[in-house]
This record gives structure tokens, C-alpha cells and sequence, in this order.
């Protein structure tokens, strides 16, 4: 039986926003695999790095650009071993609304115009 396809619809405002082909990788791979409901996933930079042909430490700089251009906010975790020993977990992410993503992108140009 042949396996459904999945499609990542892609915001066509992300191309007015000056975003590198990097930026724009990453970011798509987070809209693949966050949740339609809560717009959340938590893979790990490996994952993403291997998704995107990139290295760690390239993920996590995009992944830093992205936050500071408002389309993603990440928040730590925390995973229990099964030693009961309490360790850092990946990044959780949330896409963020693409609306209130450009409302921002646009008050700062007009701050930079002022």
C-alpha cells in the first residue's frame, strides 16, 4: 500500500522577509514537523541537520536567526532517565503566526525609517 503523501504548506510572506536559503530550510523543516493543532515539535539540531544537510552548530545559528526575526519561539525541556536522573531535552519550537510575524517585520522597517 503506497504511503500518503505529506505537504508542508509554506507561507508566501517568509520571501518578503529577507531570509537566507538556510533560514528558509530550517524553517520549513520545523512547519513539516510541528503539529497542525499547536504548531510545536522538538526535534533535536541533529535531526534538523540531517534533514537540511547541515551541520549542528549551522542549525542552531539558523535557528538563533529565526527567533530574533520573530517566526519561532523555543523554550527548554527536560527529560527523566530511566535512572530517574533529570537532563535537558531538545528545544521545544513554536511557529509562530504568520500575521503577527509581518505586523513586527513591518513596525521595524517603519522604525528604521523614523
Amino acid at each position: 500500500m503506497k504511503k500518503p503523501s505529506r505537504y508542508v504548506p509554506l507561507p508566501n510572506e517568509i520571501f518578503s522577509l529577507g531570509l537566507t536559503p538556510g533560514e528558509i530550510s530550517v524553517y520549513t523543516y520545523l512547519l513539516f514537523c510541528a503539529s497542525r493543532k499547536s504548531n510545536q515539535c522538538w526535534p533535536s539540531y541533529r535531526k534538523i541537520g540531517g534533514a537540511v544537510s547541515m551541520s549542528i552548530n549551522t542549525v542552531h545559528k539558523y535557528i538563533c536567526f529565526l527567533v530574533d526575526k520573530g517566526l519561532i519561539s523555543t523554550e527548554n525541556t527536560s527529560v527523566i532517565t530511566g535512572a530517574g536522573i533529570k537532563r535537558n531535552g531538545n528545544l521545544r519550537y513554536t511557529i509562530r503566526p504568520i500575521r503577527e510575524v509581518m505586523e513586527e517585520f513591518h513596525q521595524r522597517q517603519l522604525r528604521k525609517l523614523a
